[in-house]
């Protein structure tokens, strides 16, 4: 689609006050859906838009945006693998994002954009991962509020699977204790391996539960320690399902927490593998270069910005120097360009990045 080229969200913003702006943000997969389904979809929306546009702006200024937007619905992309789009229109610029992300349904009208209603759009998805461990089989589920589910890796969930390779490697191995540890470290191993693809499947939060013993094995060996967000101590193994569920409940109750732990995890991550940026001007920099997989900032923080001759260079606005030209907030900007080069964003309380200098940014490279 053929878009007006603008380059920073900030020229948005700054666009006239008394121009109404239309903010369409919903759900968009057309491969998983018929077109017919979707156009349905955003016929109804469009009506909202319609009938309170013309309820609160005059006709000369509700028709050119009308006309706007039915320009955008047409040049849509349905050949897209994403999974929701977001549509910015006022009389001056039309914009349209392909996201990655899972939202719900918005329609926002009013005299200026907020980029961050868009990520406040989120679907917040309560699912997480579950791995039920005891020294002799491994269960694995997939939870929320309203299920619980067993899913299955492709490796096997017995430790009866790794007793003859097991006695073959070491058929003259007398001390029978240290050769059941060695059976169960393998065991874990496998099953470890098949959680790696089980949370390249799912990318949810995992949570591990079982005995000291077999959990202190576990830590040993495991690959996946990034996406645990927490260990159950504990027997498990005559639970029922339903048992495990409630078991899990003041765990996930509250899901804020959960993700925020996940997300430190993924930095901790990200700095060990020397992909981050830390502190608004880094990010600013990566994110200008399209390097941007995730970005995530505290809430409300807000950077006034002045850009040397440099794109990729920024620098704290100096209100003691009359500049009229200036950027109102930088993280605004850069949220809008993570989103664009396919990235996606994540806010968090104030104070839990304090580490990271209240912004970061997980590069893709």
């Amino acid at each position: 689609m053929q878009t007006k080229a603008i380059e920073t969200f900030s020229e948005i913003l700054e666009t006239p006050k008394y121009h109404p702006c239309v903010s369409l943000i919903m759900p968009f997969e057309p491969k998983m859906g018929l077109k017919r389904e979707l156009d349905y979809k955003l016929e109804t929306s469009v009506a909202k838009v319609e009938r309170e546009l013309y309820m609160t702006y005059p006709p000369e200024k509700t028709s050119p945006l009308l006309k706007k937007l039915d320009n955008v619905l047409n040049n849509l992309n349905y050949y897209t693998h994403k999974k929701s789009i977001a549509i910015f229109v006022s009389p001056l610029i039309e914009k349209v994002y392909y996201l990655d992300m899972p939202v719900e349904e918005k329609i926002i009208i009013d005299d200026s954009f907020e980029i961050r209603d868009l990520i406040y759009s989120k679907k917040q998805i309560h699912k997480y991962l579950l791995a039920v461990l005891s020294s002799k089989w491994t269960k694995i589920y997939v939870g929320n509020s309203a299920s619980f589910v067993k899913v299955t890796s492709n490796v096997p969930d017995n430790i009866n699977a790794y007793k003859k390779d097991i006695n073959e490697k070491v058929a003259n191995f007398s001390d029978e204790k240290k050769l059941k540890e060695l059976l169960l470290d393998k065991f874990l191993m496998h099953t470890d391996n098949g959680l790696t693809l089980l949370l390249r499947a799912y990318k949810l939060p995992l949570f591990v539960m079982g005995t000291a013993k077999t959990i202190g094995h576990y830590k040993s060996i495991t690959h996946n320690s990034k996406h645990i967000i927490d260990y159950i101590h504990g027997n498990f193994e005559e639970k029922t399902e339903a048992e495990l569920q409630e078991i899990m409940e003041p765990f996930v109750a509250d899901w804020k927490k959960v993700i925020q732990v996940k997300l430190l995890k993924q930095l901790d991550d990200a700095m060990s593998s020397k992909k981050i940026a830390i502190g608004v001007q880094d990010v600013w920099k990566s994110a200008t270069q399209k390097r941007g997989k995730l970005l995530v900032v505290e809430k409300n923080y807000i950077y006034p910005a002045e850009q040397s001759a440099t794109p990729e260079v920024i620098f704290k606005k100096d209100f003691n120097l009359k500049n009229a030209f200036y950027i109102k907030d930088a993280v605004d900007d850069i949220i809008e360009k993570v989103l664009a080069s396919g990235g996606d964003v994540e806010f968090v309380d104030e104070g839990i990045l304090k580490d990271f200098q209240k912004i970061a940014l997980i590069e893709y490279f």
